[in-house]
């Protein structure tokens, strides 16, 4: 059995899962979205990653950015490797797309913010 705090909603349940043949056992959530969180949580995390990149010539030395869509947990070490070792040249604008398909996850990493 596996123990977490739901994070899907400001309610924050705190939900025991547990594996019964093929079948998931998930108590303590209120609604039905607390279940599916805690089901992917054991099954494939998932995580948005936020963070910033450095930018030549902006009004700050560093620009935020994120994924547009989750990650898997396990291929954000990676992710932020290849973040790290790149610079954009400003202007960037918001949404902008800074690196396309990280890892062949089909996900891009977008600018927080216009610069």
């Amino acid at each position: 059995m596996k123990k977490m705090v739901c994070i899907v909603c400001p309610l924050g349940c705190h939900i025991k899962i547990s594996k019964d043949n093929d079948d998931y056992i998930v108590e303590g959530n209120k609604c039905p979205r607390g279940k599916e969180y805690a089901i992917k949580e054991l099954t494939n995390p998932t995580r948005v990653l936020t963070t910033t990149v450095k930018i030549k010539n902006g009004l700050l030395n560093r620009l935020p950015v994120k994924t547009k869509e989750a990650i898997p947990k396990d291929k954000i070490y990676e992710c932020m490797k290849i973040i790290n070792s790149i610079e954009v040249e400003a202007p960037v604008t918001i949404g902008e797309v800074i690196v396309k398909d990280i890892l062949n996850t089909g996900v891009d990493v977008v600018a927080s913010r216009s610069m």
